[in-house]
């Protein structure tokens, strides 16, 4: 029997997950001293996670990070499963029946819920929800967001309550020239929101967003930032917080935002809210309003918590969206940890009830909790794919080592695999319907579509091995 991780018999790795912790993942394996074959499933036709249904449309630098993960899919001994879902098209089981290890990074999909009274009236919202809709995803396609009422309302203090903030609150010409989704851009120009407001639950020296989508904020045409500057002030233990160039700067921002006269001709406004929360939804079959409770912080500096102090407001709204962070569900067959939203691990090598279970990990959101940034992904995935390499002597052989044979069985069930090769072809698609209206991509809003591309594109003579 030849030895895992050598030319005759080189270690075979599923990463289940398609997302920069997948493909870093991927470039690590490919780039080690053990010699491995890495095979990539993705639930959807086309590849990236995040980087293609997450980042703002206005955003495409963030995007690039896209041809680091091209380089790692040429890789000869690199293969990509599109349209495969792993728990429905394959078990896990399975799968593990044709590689000696998996990696599960296929990261948060669910919401934190807010827990409060009516948080499921009509009107009421997932951040995920509204960022899936704007970017195309399939999933959130069919999305609806009454954007007739003036006052929207979000909940949460980072990037992405900042993303929907900015999103609802930029011209649509701002918009018209991105790869914003073409049904979000017609209803975003129709939009009748006027204010947006912000709610931060603790203060500004806890707050979650970066320096630079904070000044975007500012620089909105026709947009007006509100901060109460009363609500900047800073009790000693958030003083002592702010303890970096970036989150100082922050509060600069902030209070430049608070010095700013009123301009009457501002067509929206941004207003930040602190030291507030939500404490119900209320409304005759939909939303009408936001019932806020206030807050105040306790605790050491760098361990400070909001405690509701009882008194309560009103506010008036029509829409509101929860930012609140993200949590991961389970896939059949593996273990995972539902108060956490994770699948246990250490150094990313999973466990079930504190024992370790041979050749499976994890990686990514799903590993560690929705933290970071897209480059934390590299140094989270490097510290798995060190485990799995570190294993590769013990790791017990898969039964059936055989590509070919997992694309078979695929086959067989009915299941349309999409290679990478594929997916370039969805992607010349994409950039040639946008181009036509001057954008860098009219993005296919269903997987039937992009698997019509392909057939279309074969039809045309095109190459869709």
């Amino acid at each position: 029997m030849s030895i895992l991780g050598t030319q005759e018999r080189p270690l075979r790795v599923a990463v289940v997950g398609s997302g920069p912790s997948g493909f870093f993942a991927a470039d690590h394996l490919l780039k080690s001293l053990v010699v491995c074959e890495v095979n990539l499933f993705e639930r959807l036709p086309v590849p990236f996670g995040l980087v293609r249904g997450g980042v703002a449309p206005d955003h495409p630098k963030i995007r690039t990070v896209t041809k680091v993960f091209e380089r790692t899919a040429a890789h000869p001994r690199f293969a990509f499963f599109g349209n495969v879902e792993i728990g429905r098209d394959l078990s896990l089981e399975e799968l593990r029946r044709f590689h000696d290890a998996v990696i599960l990074a296929y990261g948060a999909e669910a919401d934190q819920r807010m827990g409060i009274p009516g948080e499921d009236l009509p009107g009421s919202h997932t951040a995920t929800e509204f960022v899936g809709w704007y970017n195309a995803h399939p999933d959130f396609r069919d999305a609806r967001f009454d954007l007739s009422k003036e006052t929207a309302v979000i909940v949460g203090a980072g990037n992405v309550a900042l993303d929907v903030a900015r999103i609802l609150c930029l011209p649509p010409e701002a918009l018209a020239a991105t790869d914003i989704a073409g049904h979000a851009l017609d209803a975003l120009a129709e939009s009748r929101v006027r204010d947006v407001v912000l709610l931060v639950r603790r203060g500004p020296a806890q707050v979650k967003f970066t320096l630079s989508e904070l000044k975007e904020i500012g620089d909105i045409p026709g947009c007006q930032p509100v901060v109460d500057p009363a609500e900047l002030a800073l009790n000693p233990e958030s003083a002592e917080e702010i303890n970096t160039p970036e989150l100082a700067r922050i509060l600069e921002i902030l209070g430049e935002f608070a010095a700013r006269p009123a301009d009457p001709a501002a067509r929206r406004r941004i207003h930040f809210r602190f030291l507030a929360g939500p404490h119900a939804l209320e409304g005759e079959g939909e939303v009408e309003r936001i019932v806020l409770e206030r807050n105040r912080l306790a605790g050491p500096a760098f361990g400070q918590k909001p405690w509701a102090t009882g008194e309560t407001f009103p506010l008036g709204c029509g829409l509101v969206f929860r930012s609140i962070g993200y949590r991961g569900l389970p896939l059949p067959g593996a273990p995972f940890h539902d108060k956490g939203g994770v699948v246990p691990n250490t150094l990313g090598c999973v466990e079930d009830n504190g024992r370790t279970v041979p050749g499976l990990y994890a990686a990514g959101w799903i590993k560690r909790g929705p933290t970071g940034v897209i480059g934390t992904n590299k140094a989270d995935s490097l510290e798995t794919v060190k485990s799995v390499l570190t294993d590769t002597a013990g790791l017990a052989p898969c039964p059936e080592p055989d590509t070919e044979a997992l694309r078979a069985l695929l086959r067989a069930r009915g299941v349309r695999a999409v290679s990478f090769d594929d997916w370039r072809v969805i992607d010349a698609a994409e950039q040639a319907r946008g181009a036509v209206l001057g954008k860098p991509r009219e993005r296919f809003t269903r997987v039937a579509d992009m698997l019509a591309a392909l057939d279309n594109a074969a039809r045309a003579g095109g190459d869709t091995a």
